[in-house]
């Protein structure tokens, strides 16, 4: 079908127009594309719920990644069986609140206020949480000698790796039983004295046990004692590996057991890993809707050949944050004439363009953001239009249609590569009847973010000894 066909072509395709990057490269891609309306909105809708064993759950092919890595499945959080928002109006209406939590707590922590913050080689699969208000995705790992499995959220820009535990004064609800560290083997507290909890931030001293505590910025919070510990992800056993044993958990996690932190920081299980992987890591996130999982592995082995790699800048003043060079935006095959310097991270930390997987909907400082959009909305002017909806101005009525044409979006990347998106990543249904809103929105600061929905379906990779993100080539 020309749909799957069009869905299938992000990078370096052979169809449509070329342009002329900053580089002097003409690079050809997609202008246009046949929508599938009612497929889409099918998906949306539609739950698929997990295999009931963890067995199913882990078959033999999901933990077979490229030779000399592991990898992990990754899925959408409504694939859970915990799941209680069957109603997709309010998955959604949810996921916006928790989205402008998540938004407003990176903003705060480039502005330095980290105490407010919101809330040999291997791999996993993951998951997304859009049924709990939350854009996170999931995957699951074991803790603990014998190793209890646990379904974790992913987060690129947090640093900490935590579990629920018992004792457990205060905990949401999971779907697996909450971790007991007396049944561990391998369980062992880290003493206040130790180098590790000097690197913990907000860390404290309780009976001579090394306490943390992380705040998130829509209330949720764990606090406990730091811990050393087995995990296990996929077929690896890796040992001593720091984590927060919460014994006071609240938020948004509902279903997960904790988090697992994929910052570039240096208790992210990225930075305790990097000696053996060279803080190399990749993941696909899973479209929304589909029956198929994403991935998550580690090592240099799962960097793939012919990507477009670009520069990996940091921040001193975030540096869990994984800030990529951005040049301009695209709509139609046509670059939208923005100044470059909007999208710049400036010396003192302002500004720049950051990944990031627990952010939903992409953000662009408003003279961006308005530029994008009224070039799309020019080229779409023939579609109906309806009332905004949640953090969205420019949504269309497609209720009747079975596919329409609408024109790529595009980001132009430093050093030249364009990653042109597929129509599902930027125009999504906002509700059941066919109402479809375009998929970006304005930032307060000059801070840009690009979340998952417009990550879907891409291959990202990070290779951190060398200093560089890559995007592709091939949808994953």
């Amino acid at each position: 079908m020309l749909l799957h066909i069009l869905l299938s072509l992000f990078f370096f395709t052979t169809s449509a127009t070329q342009t002329n990057t900053s580089a002097g490269h003409a690079i050809p891609f997609p202008t246009h594309e046949h929508f599938n309306v009612k497929e889409s909105v099918s998906q949306a809708i539609k739950l698929h719920p997990l295999p009931k064993t963890q067995e199913e759950f882990n078959d033999e092919s999901s933990n077979k990644g490229k030779e000399g890595s592991w990898k992990l499945k990754l899925l959408h959080r409504d694939k859970l069986a915990f799941s209680h928002f069957t109603d997709f109006r309010r998955r959604f209406g949810s996921r916006m609140k928790r989205d402008a939590h998540r938004v407003a707590a990176l903003i705060r922590r480039t502005r330095g206020k980290s105490a407010e913050y919101e809330v040999e080689e291997f791999g996993v699969e993951v998951v997304s949480g859009m049924d709990q208000g939350s854009g996170e995705y999931f995957v699951r790992i074991g803790v603990g000698s014998p190793a209890k499995n646990q379904y974790m959220v992913i987060d690129s820009g947090s640093d900490i790796v935590w579990v629920q535990c018992q004792p457990c004064n205060q905990c949401y609800h999971q779907s697996d039983p909450v971790f007991d560290p007396s049944l561990s083997a391998s369980f062992a507290g880290v003493p206040c004295s130790s180098t590790l909890c000097d690197q913990v931030d907000n860390s404290g001293c309780n009976s001579g046990r090394c306490k943390y505590e992380v705040m998130y910025g829509d209330g949720s919070y764990t606090k406990g004692t730091m811990a050393l510990e087995t995990v296990t992800i996929g077929r690896s056993v890796v040992r001593n590996v720091a984590i927060g044993c919460g014994n006071s958990n609240r938020g948004m996690f509902t279903g997960a057991a904790g988090l697992l932190g994929l910052g570039g920081g240096s208790m992210s299980l990225v930075g305790q890993l990097s000696g053996q992987t060279g803080g190399a890591f990749s993941y696909c996130l899973v479209s929304r809707g589909t029956e198929s999982s994403g991935s998550l592995e580690f090592g240099r082995g799962v960097l793939p050949v012919g990507a477009a790699w670009v520069p990996l800048l940091r921040n001193p003043r975030v540096p869990s944050f994984y800030y990529i060079g951005l040049s301009g935006l695209g709509v139609g095959g046509t670059q939208v004439p923005i100044s470059e310097d909007v999208f710049r991270l400036t010396e003192l930390g302002d500004g720049g363009v950051v990944m990031d997987t627990g952010t939903a909907v992409t953000r662009l400082p408003t003279v961006a953001y308005a530029a994008l959009r009224d070039a799309f909305m020019m080229q779409t002017a023939s579609l109906p239009r309806a009332p905004s909806v949640s953090i969205f101005d420019t949504c269309y009525d497609l209720n009747g249609f079975v596919t329409v044409r609408v024109p790529t979006v595009s980001f132009f990347l430093m050093g030249g590569s364009i990653l042109t998106l597929p129509a599902k990543n930027f125009l999504i249904p906002v509700d059941e009847r066919g109402t479809f809103c375009f998929a970006f929105a304005p930032s307060p600061t000059g801070l840009s973010i690009i979340g998952n929905i417009q990550q879907e379906g891409i291959q990202i990779s990070f290779d951190g000894s060398n200093g560089f993100v890559g995007f592709g080539p091939n949808i994953c």
